[in-house]
């Protein structure tokens, strides 16, 4: 078990957290947004945080249904966009991504996601004599999908919701890009038929929702799913040069309970790693983000 870090960059900083609630600044601007593990008193004052913030969520209720999904209003300033793009340094790529303020607090990128930008262009680029393949489930608005098209993969995005496929689309455009295969499809159906097609994978990554709904309406809940989607994963990988990356935020899913998991479906496997994701704020506290563990055999 080890603590995972992802390091602020140029165009974005975990600025101040506390009473719930985190100060990032997104490029050019500062945000101010919900987080429930954030249990400790904030640093700055509520005056502060004001002052720096041109914009700030405010749930307005909490739907009570299995996606258990905030919803809310944000309030901007008037120098705040509803859109616009920040960027990523890789060695020799810049990933470049469009955010957005949607209704439910999120932007459109998981910052803390940028440690495995990282190892995925690393470990694609390891991958020699033959064009690596990369699955990406649950995929969002595709940065890992981008990256990992930039380092030379054939990429496979597979997500439940249209309007982040065609996020995900732009965000392939923005960065010059073309060639993923978008699939709009529930994750644990896709990869089922991908079994019964015998098809493989060099690189599989995953960051399963606690809860969630398929296209269909299939409803998906990590405690009750994530076994068995594991295991149909692990039919999936290339028997040689291969990678995982398995990130889960989830009330509940700690570290030891991941490792568990994968460890009794996969066993001993080389250069593995996992442990807490996090993020440090300028102050020192260290926001968690959930179980991360990822392996390559390449």
């Amino acid at each position: 078990m080890k603590l995972i870090e992802t390091k602020p960059w140029n165009d974005y900083e975990l600025i101040d957290t506390g009473n719930s609630q985190k100060l990032e600044r997104f490029g050019r601007y500062i945000l101010t947004r919900p987080e429930p593990r954030a249990l400790w008193d904030k640093h700055l004052s509520d005056e502060e945080w004001n002052r720096k913030s041109q914009a700030v969520f405010k749930r307005t209720r909490h739907m009570q249904n299995e996606d258990k999904e905030e919803s809310g209003e944000w309030y901007k300033k008037k120098d705040m966009p509803d859109q616009w793009t920040i960027e990523f340094p890789l060695e020799k790529f810049r990933l470049k991504m469009r955010l957005g303020l949607t209704p439910f607090r999120h932007v459109g990128i998981f910052p803390e996601q940028a440690s495995n930008w990282e190892y995925i262009y690393e470990t694609v680029s390891l991958i020699q004599g033959e064009k690596p393949k990369v699955l990406n489930l649950f995929a969002y608005t595709g940065a890992a999908s981008i990256v990992s098209l930039a380092a030379g993969a054939e990429v496979v995005h597979v997500e439940a919701l249209k309007q982040l496929i065609t996020w995900a689309n732009q965000n392939m455009s923005l960065n010059n890009l073309n060639g993923i295969r978008w699939i709009l499809e529930d994750a644990v159906k896709f990869v089922k038929r991908e079994i019964r097609r015998g098809n493989k994978y060099h690189g599989i990554i995953m960051d399963p929702p606690a809860y969630g709904r398929g296209p269909d309406g299939e409803k998906w809940i990590l405690e009750d799913g994530i076994n068995d989607l594991l295991k149909d994963v692990r039919q999936l990988l290339h028997p040689d040069k291969h990678f995982l990356i398995i990130n889960i935020y989830a009330k509940g899913i700690s570290p030891l309970i991941t490792e568990n998991l994968f460890d009794n479906i996969f066993g001993e496997v080389a250069e593995k790693e996992c442990g807490e994701l996090f993020m440090q704020d300028n102050y020192g506290r260290r926001l968690p983000y959930g179980s991360l563990l990822r392996f390559r055999e390449v």
